[in-house]
């Protein structure tokens, strides 16, 4: 939940730079476009995978043993979510204009795909149509990787939660590099 949340506002940069004029002279500068939003999904994601660290830090407090192999495996799983949420939140960011806006938008996005990750609810004993939405939200996998990780509980294979996270991440990073070269 820290790393998806905090991932996703991190983009919220962009609408706040372009209320203040910021973002015109991010643009006329000699960068590529892609570079910008290389750099926005890596600053992002960074602060978020810090932000889960800091979570990481507490599990041994619920009884989770943690090794130097988990917490590697934990910030690389971390990381992934991150750079592809942050990806997501820099493709909405960019057509807006207000923050209100990306923040109602961003809102109406991210909690069925929180809802819907298993990262609150056990997925096991869902109806069928349910089961069916869960199947679809990339973060399920995610939450899943992580989850395998820490506790050696998985739903799904690590390397279909493995496989399904980093084609989201690549598909979510491409749409965002677009819908930032189509913005003014």
């Amino acid at each position: 939940m820290t790393v998806l949340f905090t991932s996703i506002f991190s983009a919220i940069s962009i609408v706040w730079d372009r209320e203040f004029g910021f973002l015109k002279e991010v643009l006329v500068a000699p960068v590529s476009r892609w570079a910008i939003v290389t750099g926005k999904a890596f600053g992002g994601g960074s602060v978020a995978v810090i932000q889960g660290c800091i979570m990481l830090m507490l599990a041994p407090l619920v009884g989770i043993k943690l090794s130097l192999l988990i917490v590697v495996q934990s910030v690389f799983a971390m990381f992934l979510i991150a750079f592809a949420m942050t990806s997501l939140g820099i493709a909405i960011a960019a057509r807006m204009k207000e923050m209100e806006g990306f923040q109602m938008v961003v809102n109406f996005v991210i909690m069925p795909i929180f809802f819907l990750s298993g990262a609150l609810f056990p997925m096991d004993r869902l109806p069928k149509w349910l089961t069916v939405l869960t199947r679809v939200d990339p973060l399920t996998y995610g939450v899943d990787l992580l989850r395998g990780v820490m506790i050696g509980i998985n739903s799904f294979p690590a390397l279909l939660n493995l496989a399904v996270i980093l084609s989201f991440t690549f598909i979510m990073f491409a749409v965002a590099v677009l819908e930032f070269n189509l913005s003014e």
